[in-house]
């Protein structure tokens, strides 16, 4: 029963002891304990083995638990002394309580009497003001009335001198005196249904009427239509009568204008009919003469007369103008079989000089709100380019060849006036336009024949393989165009003209450029373009000579030139037309046409060289590499090809020195036309013994050499060679080294000899490995089994791969083929 009730007694003590983790939590962040007992997690069996760990530890067991006992003794006294302090705890909670709710009445009847006393407060202050409201509404209505009563004298006063100065036609007083009475009359619009206010109103409106009915009477009488000015010139009153025009309502003013206008030109349009003399084109100087002449006279007799902000002087010029575009539209329609280009582009070019004066003269303010945007000047392009230039309208087109390579001028704000009477001109155009393209075509014919009468340009001389001078004159030529073109129309008859530059950029690109490349040597005996592509077997290979290189370097430096100025002519024509247009300007075929005629030049330069060197390949094949003897110093046919490449190349290079560029694009197309073909050279060569092919390998070393080198070769300036060209002459003649390498190895063991050339040659052609064994000359039994044990040794491809010989393992970087290879060359020179 003991042993029940001390478990119980347990349980119930664990049970009250259990806390909620945030409780536990809190007693450990008020009380902070590093002691095993106060863990809630605490193990009784842990600590006691922590207290004895070992069985010699238990020698201590008194001491542990006369230690544990000085402490629970501790811990009891401390257990007493809280709970006796907390005996008096409820009796003092409980006065406490009872004080704080004393308290809290006593603040409530403060705060009650304190909302008694602001509550009297502010029924006194309603009462103090209640009397100064009322004297505020009324000193403010008394306001209202008095400005009103004032307003309403003003009115009344005003309205009867208006009518008074109406008839006395004091237009000077009137017009101060009417924008007074209409500033009054908008302060009585919320008074309109008053009888006497609207009635006030209506007479303001009758004079207002009047004014104006009796104004332009007045400027009709001083100016008739059917007759001439009034004697005397412009009178005070009608520049009075402006001013109040300026008042009254805006068709008063409009009409003064029209009529004073009509009346100004109706000389002009006596003068000028389409039936007279002086009405066509060939006279229309005389247009322009006439109305320069009727502004100054406006200026020195009527300036004054109207205000400033009318902008008489310009509305007469804008008036003059639209009247001349409908006439010459008119006189032009009747006689257009008339029209010829040089009296077209006359009366074009007097018409745009005319609206450039305008420009310079008046502001455009009579034709848009906004006066036009500076546009933004263009970038400056290459400095022998003709469109570098400011169009400078009628002298674009007489610059000379040095001004071209003036820095480019921002471009002048737009002129408001442009096309105000041009415009008429824009249906005849096609004059213009078939002029242009006869023109272009006698051009062409004449670069040709300057081209066949004074001969290609000559070796050694500026002009050898420099850009043709045709060239410059023709886009010179064709900026020309542009620019009167753009003067004249920016809609479709730009582009008309577009795809006549388009016609002529090809016809210069295949009858000047590529119609001139020399497709054989002088005395070839009719060798074409075509056979150089084919491997020549002896020494009569067409060869270039050097005025021919010189014209193909400079045909090719002509072609880049055009590329890169047509370019720059399809950006100003888009500049140049009509944004709705822009899209339909494209001279991308143009600029792959000279891009054709680049990479002819620079295939030509390359058949060339790669011909001259086929003799000596040739001969590199026929030798009888079986019976070398000794290795010597590099072979006859490689100083052949070396003698062929300093001879071409430095001429070359020379040539092209403005267009590195394709000089390098030369160089890395010959090395990878020469280098395929060395190496098929390379396996003619059969049987080699092994002393021939460490002669080959040698002559490889050499020319690789001379590969290397070959862009700054015979060259003063040591210039290091494009990382691009390096690398594909490295591989290549790496390859080259390679095979000789395997040719070299001894062909016993079998699996030795087909391992190594796996590993050196990283080719798993069947055919390859057939080339090499031929080099060796081995037997066709002996050839079978080889073949038979390559294939066995080849990798097997990935699961999934194409179908046919290939290998599994990436071939030997250029560093470590260059390092075998001067290993090898150190035995070499050791043997010799």
């Amino acid at each position: 029963m003991m042993e029940e009730e001390e478990f119980e007694f347990t349980e119930d003590l664990e049970a009250i002891l259990h806390l909620t983790p945030e409780v536990q939590l809190a007693i450990e962040q008020v009380f902070p304990s590093q002691d095993p007992l106060d863990r809630a997690d605490f193990n009784a069996v842990e600590y006691i083995n922590t207290l004895f760990p070992t069985e010699q530890s238990l020698a201590n067991i008194d001491d542990v638990v006369n230690k544990i006992r000085l402490k629970i003794r501790r811990l009891d006294d401390d257990i007493r002394t809280v709970v006796r302090g907390q005996t008096n705890v409820g009796q003092d909670g409980r006065q406490a309580l009872e004080e704080a709710q004393i308290a809290i009445q006593q603040l409530f009847g403060k705060i009650k009497d304190i909302k008694d006393k602001a509550e009297k407060s502010e029924q006194m202050v309603k009462e103090i003001t209640r009397d100064i409201k009322q004297l505020d509404h009324a000193k403010r209505h008394l306001t209202t009335s008095i400005t009103t009563l004032n307003h309403l004298h003003m009115l009344a006063g005003g309205v009867d001198s208006l009518e008074a100065m109406t008839r006395k036609r004091q237009y000077g007083e009137v017009a101060n005196l009417l924008q007074g009475v209409v500033n009054v009359l908008e302060h009585f619009q919320k008074y309109m249904g008053i009888p006497q206010i609207r009635q006030l109103s209506e007479r303001v409106k009758a004079a207002q009427s009047e004014l104006g009915t009796q104004i332009l009477a007045d400027f009709e009488e001083a100016f008739p239509a059917q007759g001439s000015k009034r004697p005397g010139g412009p009178s005070n009153v009608l520049r009075d009568a402006c001013l109040v025009a300026n008042v009254l309502d805006p068709r008063i003013k409009q009409e003064i204008i029209k009529k004073f206008i009509r009346q100004h030109l109706s000389e002009y349009l006596v003068l000028f009919q389409e039936n007279q003399d002086v009405a066509w084109l060939d006279k229309i100087d005389r247009r322009y003469a006439w109305i320069k002449r009727q502004l100054v006279d406006y200026e020195e007799k009527y300036g004054r007369m109207f205000p400033e902000e009318w902008c008489m002087t310009e509305r007469i010029a804008v008036e003059f103008c639209h009247i001349t575009k409908v006439e010459l539209a008119k006189v032009m329609r009747t006689r257009a079989k008339e029209i010829e280009v040089k009296l077209l582009l006359f009366a074009i070019q007097r018409t745009t000089n005319f609206e450039g004066l305008l420009a310079k003269r008046f502001t455009g303010c009579t034709l848009t709100d906004t006066p036009g945007q500076q546009k933004r000047p263009d970038s400056p392009l290459a400095q022998t380019n003709p469109f570098l230039e400011d169009d400078t309208g009628e002298d674009a087109g007489s610059e000379k060849d040095e001004d071209l390579a003036k820095p480019r001028k921002p471009k002048a704000p737009d002129n408001p006036f442009h096309g105000i009477i041009s415009k008429c001109f824009e249906p005849h155009l096609y004059v213009y336009i078939e002029s242009q393209d006869k023109n272009l075509g006698e051009l062409i014919d004449r670069f040709v024949a300057d081209f066949r009468a004074q001969g290609p340009p000559k070796a050694g001389t500026e002009e050898g393989g420099a850009v043709l001078p045709s060239c410059a004159d023709l886009f010179v030529y064709y900026k020309k165009c542009m620019v009167q073109c753009s003067q004249l129309s920016t809609g479709e008859p730009m582009i008309a003209l577009t795809t006549i530059f388009q016609k002529f950029l090809r016809e210069y690109a295949w009858k000047i450029l590529s119609g001139n490349l020399p497709k054989s040597s002088s005395n070839s005996g009719g060798l074409t373009i075509t056979s150089l592509l084919k491997e020549k077997e002896g020494y009569e290979a067409a060869k270039f000579n050097v005025d021919e290189l010189c014209l193909i370097c400079s045909i090719l430096s002509t072609a880049e030139y055009c590329l890169a100025t047509t370019q720059q002519l399809e950006e100003k024509l888009k500049e140049k037309v009509d944004k709705v247009l822009v899209e339909r300007i494209n001279l991308t075929g143009e600029m792959d046409t000279f891009s054709t005629v680049i990479s002819n030049s620079i295939q030509l330069l390359v058949q060339d060289l790669d011909a001259a060197c086929d003799p000596a390949l040739s001969a590199m094949s026929k030798m009888p590499w079986q019976s070398v003897e000794h290795v010597g110093d590099q072979s006859p046919y490689v100083t052949s090809i070396i003698m062929h490449i300093k001879q071409n190349v430095p001429i070359i290079r020379d040539n092209l020195a403005s267009t590195r560029k394709y000089f390098t694009q030369f160089c890395i197309k010959f090395t990878n036309s020469f280098i395929p073909k060395f190496i098929n050279h390379l396996f003619r060569c059969k049987p080699i013994s092994m002393v021939g092919a460490e002669q080959l390998l040698l002559d490889t070393h050499s020319l690789k050499t001379v590969l290397l080198d070959l862009p700054s070769i015979g060259s003063q300036v040591l210039r290091k060679a494009p990382a691009s060209y390096t690398k594909i002459v490295v591989k290549g003649m790496t390859r080259a080294e390679m095979i000789l390498k395997v040719v070299m190895a001894p062909h016993e063991p079998p699996v030795v000899f087909v391992d190594n050339y796996i590993k050196l040659l990283a080719d798993g052609n069947p055919e390859t490995f057939q080339k090499i064994l031929d080099m060796k000359g081995l037997k066709r039994s002996e050839q079978s089994s080889m073949l038979e044990l390559f294939r066995q040794r080849l990798p097997t491809p990935p699961s999934g791969s194409d179908s046919g010989p290939s290998l599994s393992f990436s071939a030997p970087t250029p560093e470590q083929e260059s390092s075998r290879i001067r290993k090898l060359e150190k035995l070499i020179k050791k043997r010799l």
